[in-house]
């Protein structure tokens, strides 16, 4: 368990056995402990049903839609699922706070081939045919159990990252109301004319035994890069000397070729065949790149004259099924889609396994010759690959055209190749029937709604998804599986028509018998049967199920069970004013809830949608379990803790591009912000304790300067944040707050804490209060458990900062001038103590004074000069309007542009300049640009490539600038000066005898100091002030101790040594 230990950032002292001297009205603060701190907030959540509790605060507020994306409950969750659900989580968090209702139904996608491929895993099958011999029944209840299963792992991550989600009332896509509601949008597209069955050639997964569809191909990892040996192959002409030369990729569909491509505007050529084989037909320009650059042209070919040819098929295992057919087949058609951009110019055309060969054959009256099965393996029309799978079947196929002589050459060849999104075996186009939804007919509907959504990041809408919706094309819907929702769809045996089916009363209605309690799932539907409302005879159901797809895209009416249960609801809560998902959901999710919807109801479901880059590890690779480079989030929660995953997934880099995730980087994060604001509640909490301050001690608005400028900063960051939360920008929220707290800790508190430590300011405790109690709202949305924690603390209370209203801008605390001065004064500090270190000056020792030059020569207003002063450790401080006079300047030559210029005044030149006054020089070159010098009577004109003028400040100054200011620290040293500067290194040194003996922080003391020389004369000087900073109620000068005394210590300092003791006064 990692455990974030409280360190010397703030020089905090604390011990939970401390005395406090007014009573303790905070609760002391421990090392910081994430994951300790998570469990009890966890535990608080779940006994007093605070998620509940904020819904019923927000019970008649107005409604803020969000929709959960559901996750596919096929295995456990990845660190890629956390880094969606925290960015589900940190919106409706904030609108909740906002004042608006926000429901947060979860719901679980339980459907389709990530299912059905785990169980097949799980029970060692390989295929489909394994599936029916084990019983679909039996293989679809093992589906349902193991959804069931991983569901409950979805639901503890859920709940330990803090994720916010209504389960016990989620929707499950495979539940009969869920699947009534999408059997209703089917039939109203049906009846609309949407829905249609077609014999068109589709992606196809052989192993799975389905076609997918086209945005199922866009899903990460569909299409992978594969080197190939691609076939350059001789069909010879009939009744010509010519050999056709065509190139394939596949060269398995050349055993169902039935025609040659050739493009009308493309130039072909006759080029010598080479060992007396037969001249070849070839694009003009692809000869060098497929024949050589010594190919011999023997002429031109006209496309007339190649249109209509006949030429001898490469194979002829196959005959067709019709000998009529042969005169239509094996011939050279023109097509438009032919291309000259690789290849040879000529594309061979196999219909059953390429769209636009089939669109082209169609329109040439080409036949289809089809010897694959729907294993994607040759059946026995081809008894020389008989049961091989196709792609498989290549080098084979390859080998049998050159024993034939029919090749040409074979070459390696690399492309991108689809796969299957799920068990990812290689597809193949295949002519199948498939039921369809005509989504390319509402392609201009879908691109008016998609110009109303406000994508995030913007640019997706015209692009990656605007670019998609452009080239729709119809949504293969049917799947040729088993777990799924059945298409409701029977067809007569008689008639052949068919009947769609809208929801269970209606099928009660079609089959004459009660079927309101049946479990609409394979098998138990296959066996209805149902009266043709045609010709009366018997319809039995199609057996395709739908893409999953469809489900989830019908999620918005379908887990209300629309329209059969809540339509007010439904028209309430849609569209929704947010969704959230991966990029890949562009041609997932965001598409099909699109598609369905704007289909259905003509509009969009969703307004807003945050769209997140994917997750990689620390070197920008995916992960994956072979890489060995996985995120196990468990291993991060039990660690490191929620708060530390979800700070460093809001603020470490924009979710717009790739999330690099990695345990070095949480630490980081975690150290750099989440740390530094436990410090700083522990610096409060101690300090608070120590005065006894309380929130409800009478304080009015402090006029001094910290306290103004810090709570206009924070008023700002109210302002800041809630504009980059409404904007669904969690970055610049989380950027906000991160500066924040680095002012709030790293300047407002290191200013401020001799008002804590010496002074009792209650108006400090009670800015800082202000502060720290505001951020644990503005922080509650990202990371939900320490802010609870902190606001409880803070607020005395167990209720919990999730019921809160989300902190109002005060007006009246913002001041934009102050802060401005403010950062100025930080810039000079900043500067100022970059002088003491180049210097080699400690920050205790004190300086007389620095010079500092501001961009507007205006002198800060006296209180911000205190503090500059007092941070630098400065007795005065000085603005100038120019650095003349701090700075030295002197004049070099460049001799590589003033030799030919002097030639053999060179000498003189040099020994000239060497004395000359530089500021004279710097003057006149500033001015005209020119400098004239005149040795032995030669004018010399010197310009600003001939000399280099250089600065540098007085021996006296430490100067250190940047971005138009400049501070100069006068290091001169005198007595009074070092003696300050030894008592302030006497006072170091004795708080750190006070923790190493260990004292609390509380404790008074009764101090003896033993010293000589410049130590003892320090030490008299500035006894009073040495005595407050070490809380010293008695302070003992001693004339000598004897060697080795008990009790004494000896503290080594530069004006000498110093011999202390340190006694506890008893109260």
């Amino acid at each position: 368990m990692a455990r974030y230990l409280l360190d010397d950032l703030l020089g905090i002292r604390t011990s939970p056995t401390s005395v406090y001297r007014n009573g303790v009205p905070f609760d002391p603060v421990s090392p910081l402990n994430l994951v300790a701190i998570e469990e009890q907030v966890l535990n608080d959540w779940r006994e007093r049903d605070v998620f509940a509790e904020s819904m019923r605060l927000r019970a008649d507020a107005p409604e803020w839609v969000f929709y959960e994306g559901p996750p596919t409950a096929n295995g456990k969750p990845g660190i890629h699922h956390a880094w969606a659900r925290l960015f589900k989580d940190i919106y409706p968090r904030f609108h909740t706070m906002r004042g608006e209702l926000v429901r947060r139904q979860g719901g679980w996608d339980c459907h389709g081939l990530p299912v059905e491929v785990e169980v097949e895993k799980e029970l060692g099958f390989s295929g489909k045919e394994q599936i029916e011999a084990f019983g679909i029944e039996e293989f679809n209840a093992r589906c349902r159990e193991s959804v069931q299963r991983y569901v409950g792992d979805f639901a503890a991550l859920t709940e330990r990252i803090g994720m916010w989600l209504d389960m016990d009332g989620a929707y499950w896509t495979m539940s009969p109301k869920f699947v009534e509601s999408v059997w209703w949008v089917f039939k109203l597209l049906w009846d609309k004319g949407d829905i249609y069955e077609g014999f068109k050639v589709v992606p196809y997964c052989g192993r799975c035994g389905t076609a997918l569809s086209s945005h199922e191909l866009g899903q990460p990892g569909a299409y992978r890069d594969l080197t190939e040996e691609s076939a350059f192959v001789r069909f010879p002409l009939v009744d010509s000397d010519l050999d056709l030369l065509i190139w394939t990729t596949t060269p398995w569909t050349l055993l169902s070729n039935v025609g040659v491509a050739i493009g009308p505007s493309v130039e072909y050529v006759r080029v010598r065949g080479r060992d007396g084989r037969r001249d070849l037909v070839i694009a003009a320009n692809r000869v060098a790149a497929v024949l050589g650059e010594d190919a011999e042209i023997l002429g031109p070919i006209s496309v007339e004259e190649l249109e209509g040819q006949h030429y001898e098929r490469p194979f002829d295992d196959v005959p067709l099924d019709d000998d009529s057919l042969i005169s239509s087949a094996w011939r050279v058609v023109v097509a438009d889609f032919v291309t000259v951009e690789d290849g040879s110019g000529l594309v061979h055309l196999a219909p059953a396994f390429g769209e636009i060969d089939r669109e082209v054959g169609l329109a040439a009256g080409l036949p289809v010759i089809n010897p694959v099965g729907p294993d994607a393996a040759f059946t026995s029309a081809v008894p020389a690959h008989e049961g091989l799978g196709v792609k498989d079947a290549d080098a084979a196929i390859i080998e049998r055209l050159r024993v034939s002589g029919r090749l040409e050459s074979s070459v390696a060849h690399e492309h991108s190749y689809p796969h299957c999104w799920r068990c990812s075996t290689p597809l193949i186009y295949w002519a199948k029937p498939t039921w369809f939804a005509r989504t390319s007919a509402y392609r201009d509907d879908m691109l008016r709604e998609n110009a109303r959504i406000a994508w995030h990041p913007e640019h997706i809408r015209e692009g990656r998804f605007g670019d998609w919706l452009e080239n729709n094309v119809d949504w293969a819907l049917s799947r040729d599986r088993f777990w799924g929702t059945p298409i409701p769809v029977w067809r007569c045996t008689d008639c052949g028509k068919d009947t769609c089916i809208g929801s269970l009363a209606e099928l009660t209605e079609s089959a004459g018998v009660d079927l309101l309690a049946l479990d609409p799932h394979r098998p138990a539907v296959d066996g209805v049967e149902i009266l043709c409302g045609s010709c009366g005879g018997t319809a039995r159901r199609v057996e395709s199920v739908l893409d999953a797809w469809f489900d989830s895209g019908s999620m918005p009416f379908a887990q209300l069970h629309y329209p059969f249960e809540n339509k007010d609801s439904f028209e309430t809560r849609f569209p929704a004013d947010f969704i959230c998902e991966g990029i890949d959901q562009t041609r997932g999710w965001f598409y099909t809830l699109l598609a369905i919807n704007t289909m259905a109801f003509g509009r969009s479901p969703y307004k807003n949608v945050v769209c997140l880059a994917l997750v990689v590890d620390k070197d920008g690779q995916k992960m994956s379990k072979s890489k060995g480079n996985v995120i196990d989030p468990w291993s991060v929660l039990d660690t490191r803790g929620a708060d530390a995953l979800r700070w460093n997934m809001f603020s470490a880099g924009s979710p717009w591009t790739q999330k690099r995730v990695f345990v070095e980087g949480i630490d980081e994060t975690t150290n750099r912000f989440i740390l530094t604001l436990w410090n700083t509640l522990s610096f409060f909490v101690t300090y608070a304790n120590l005065d006894g301050w309380s929130p409800d001690s009478d304080q009015k608005a402090s006029p001094h300067v910290l306290d103004r400028w810090v709570r206009s900063r924070l008023h700002h960051t109210i302002q800041d944040v809630t504009d980059a939360l409404e904007g669904f920008d969690a970055l610049r929220g989380a950027q906000a707050l991160d500066r924040f707290v680095d002012d709030l800790s790293n300047w407002y508190v290191r200013r401020s804490r001799p008002r804590f430590w010496k002074e009792s300011d209650q108006s400090a405790h009670a800015t800082l209060y202000e502060c720290l109690d505001t951020v644990a709202l503005l922080l509650a949305p990202f990371t939900p458990f320490i802010s609870d924690s902190i606001h409880q603390r803070l607020r005395s209370t167990t209720r919990s900062v999730h019921l809160s209203d989300w902190p109002e801008v005060d007006a009246t605390a913002l001041d934009p001038e102050l802060e401005a001065e403010m950062e100025i004064a930080r810039s000079v500090v900043s500067l100022g103590l970059a002088a003491r270190n180049d210097a080699r000056l400690k920050v205790r020792q004190p300086l007389a004074r620095a010079i500092v030059l501001l961009p507007d020569a205006r002198r800060p207003s006296d209180p911000i000069v205190a503090e500059i002063a007092d941070a630098l450790n400065i007795k005065d401080l000085e603005t100038v309007a120019t650095l003349d006079g701090l700075l030295d300047y002197s004049v070099h030559p460049n001799f590589r542009t003033l030799g030919p210029k002097a030639g053999g005044l060179m000498p003189a030149l040099k020994e000239y300049l060497a004395t000359a006054d530089a500021q004279v020089v710097r003057s006149a070159l500033e001015e005209s640009g020119v400098y004239v010098v005149i040795i032995d009577g030669t004018e010399i004109h010197l310009n600003t490539d001939d000399v280099e003028v250089r600065a540098a400040s007085h021996e006296k100054f430490a100067l250190a600038q940047e971005d138009g200011i400049a501070v100069a620290l006068d290091t001169t040293l005198n007595d009074a000066l070092r003696s300050e500067g030894i008592s302030r290194d006497l006072v170091r040194a004795l708080n750190d005898l006070r923790k190493e003996v260990g004292l609390e922080i509380a404790d008074r003391i009764h101090l003896s100091l033993y010293a000589q020389g410049l130590a003892a004369e320090a030490i008299n000087t500035h006894q009073e002030t040495i005595a407050g900073e070490v809380l010293a109620t008695r302070v003992s000068i001693e004339e000598s101790i004897q060697p080795g005394a008990e009790g004494w210590h000896l503290l080594a300092l530069e004006g000498g040594d110093v011999s202390a003791r340190v006694e506890v006064l008893k109260p």
